[in-house]
């Protein structure tokens, strides 16, 4: 094996391997590449989102906060599960207002109020909005396991003759211009 491509080092020498790349690239040098695939855990929503899509599902009725990460997450068809860093401090904010109301107990559900009723009834739009697919059209979550695929093989060019990579460079090139052509249609 190449020096530069141990284990220790992955390819910087003199620096220790931390499972990161210089400028915050993954383990193997792509942006975003790492445990949770290629992008990373997804979009972050706004504020506003998450709020907006937590007093649209307790319209729907209570729930705990577990429930309504994986309802935000059906709902969306996967594209979008909030982390319950977001959730939970965005129920304890509603809780404050005096939209949601919060049951005792170590799984305590949460339902809306009377105001908080009356807020989604002023705010429907809004509120349908934060809980569409994201603006993400259909098959999305097809394209990012195919990144992650093709940059699994591209992290297979690491070992190869430069010929063989001068022919890899070409085709990524002109995959590249090819996927602009599609976006430009």
């Amino acid at each position: 094996m190449h020096p530069h491509f141990s284990a220790a080092n992955r390819g910087f020498p003199g620096r220790p391997f931390d499972g990161r790349t210089p400028g915050g690239f993954g383990p193997w040098g792509f942006p975003g590449h790492g445990p949770r695939g290629f992008g990373g855990p997804g979009p972050r929503a706004r504020r506003g989102d998450v709020r907006s899509a937590l007093l649209g599902l307790l319209a729907d009725g209570p729930s705990n906060g577990y429930g309504l990460i994986k309802a935000i997450g059906e709902r969306t068809g996967g594209v979008w599960q909030p982390s319950p860093g977001s959730v939970y401090p965005t129920l304890a904010q509603l809780v404050d207002e005096g939209l949601v109301a919060q049951s005792a107990g170590p799984r305590a559900e949460y339902s809306l109020t009377d105001a908080g009723a009356a807020y989604v009834a002023e705010h429907r739009e809004q509120i349908d909005a934060a809980l569409d697919a994201r603006g993400e059209g259909p098959g999305v979550e097809d394209l990012f396991p195919a990144v992650g695929k093709l940059m699994g093989v591209v992290y297979q060019f690491r070992m190869a003759d430069p010929t063989q990579r001068a022919r890899a460079v070409e085709k990524i090139d002109a995959l590249r211009r090819e996927l602009y052509a599609i976006l430009a249609e």
